[in-house]
């Protein structure tokens, strides 16, 4: 697959030939390293690792700072691998080349993986989409945004596994899938992306196609 890593800048809006807005995300995709080659050989498959951002070298252990002094590039922030990248755009890579925007274009679908928003302690309605217990009249009260029974009494006398109740809600790692690539901007390594994507502004994001 071939794929790129960015990070998010924003949501913006496209005006189609129709005169339609069509809402996008800004993906900015600096030129991405290539700081290792996975083949059959030694690994048992093919892949390419990328690696983007800077990142301080003091912040650096010892054994990454040798694994990307091995592609002669300075410590980078984010890594990932994609599998079969040199089967897809059938060239050869190696250490220390770069990977730009223009490996897409436009009108293709791309998938987008980031960790989303965290949330905190949310509750069944927010969390879920529940409705609530009901009206607020006949003695009902404070029970608008309730989550209402979760289970039977003296039989099972538990409460089931995976149960939908309030708990923790984001901060885990999201694929939006088939997103329209509207405008591939490569004198600004800029992706323009068709619709909303996971993450707060200024996330890591990883593009595959």
């Amino acid at each position: 697959m071939l794929g790129i890593i960015g990070k998010k800048v924003g949501m913006t809006s496209v005006f189609s030939e129709e005169g339609k807005s069509i809402p996008c995300t800004l993906i900015q995709a600096e030129p991405n390293v290539v700081t290792q080659l996975r083949t059959i050989d030694t690994d048992g498959y093919r892949a390419v690792q990328l690696a983007a951002g800077e990142r301080k070298e003091k912040n650096t252990s010892a054994a990454l700072k040798g694994h990307f002094a091995k592609a002669k590039t300075t410590p980078k922030a984010y890594v990932a691998e994609f599998k079969n990248f040199r089967a897809d755009t059938g060239e050869e890579l190696n250490l220390g080349d770069e990977v730009n925007v223009e490996i897409f274009e436009e009108g293709q679908f791309v998938d987008v993986i980031a960790t989303s928003k965290g949330k905190g302690f949310q509750g069944v309605v927010k969390r879920h989409g529940f409705a609530g217990v009901g009206g607020a009249t006949h003695g009902q009260h404070n029970r608008l945004r309730a989550p209402g029974s979760i289970g039977a009494a003296s039989y099972p006398a538990r409460v089931f596994k995976g149960m939908r109740m309030a708990g923790r809600m984001g901060g885990n790692r999201t694929k939006i899938t088939n997103l329209q690539i509207v405008k591939v901007m490569p004198e600004d390594n800029v992706l323009v992306v068709k619709g909303a994507v996971p993450g707060h502004k200024g996330c890591f994001v990883i593009v595959e196609r």
